[in-house]
């Protein structure tokens, strides 16, 4: 299986932002923190996959709310937390932009993650561009899934990491998360 990778296009802002909109009016009513563009197509420079990951977050005590309105009015099927807890994934395949949307609860690891590879990489560009290459890189493989494509970014993303700060337990429980996405 080929693993597409591409450049940064500037358009992955212009789709998170139609996404985010669309996502506003399916949870209008819903009480939520903030709708994330996290992933890589979130930062500008970084070569990414052409899918745009949205993270909403919210209360831990909203979660079944927000996945009634995900599933009842924006035709999203709830996939579960598919081993990561707290995160709760949602399809929908004939949406485009392509997306992946989770449902976060605020500061599970998964979204302190995905906010802190987002950030380093914003701020730091040889931590993105060594981040870039070695996603390019990997995306020249075959690959049997794009879980292996994930797994084989585990040493990338853990030094991506570190130099956003995180602890050594932190780094570890991501690899973890990586290999379950």
């Amino acid at each position: 299986m080929k693993v597409v990778v591409e450049e940064y296009n500037p358009q992955w802002a212009v789709q998170f932002q139609s996404i985010k909109s669309e996502l506003e009016d399916i949870l209008r009513g819903v009480r939520y923190i903030s709708i994330e563009h996290v992933g890589s197509t979130s930062v500008p420079g970084l070569a990414a996959k052409p899918i745009i990951d949205l993270s909403i977050v919210s209360e831990a005590a909203d979660v079944s709310a927000a996945i009634e309105a995900l599933t009842s009015k924006g035709g999203y099927t709830y996939m579960g937390e598919m081993g990561i807890p707290d995160r709760h994934a949602f399809r929908n395949l004939p949406a485009l932009p392509r997306r992946n949307l989770y449902l976060s609860v605020k500061d599970c690891h998964s979204i302190r993650n995905h906010l802190a590879v987002r950030e380093v990489c914003q701020r730091d560009p040889k931590v993105r561009d060594a981040y870039g290459k070695a996603k390019l890189t990997l995306a020249e493989r075959d690959w049997e899934n794009v879980d292996e494509y994930c797994e084989a970014k585990n040493d990338i993303l853990s030094w991506v990491l570190e130099k956003a700060g995180m602890s050594c337990q932190d780094r570890m429980i991501a690899r973890q998360l990586n290999t379950t996405q």
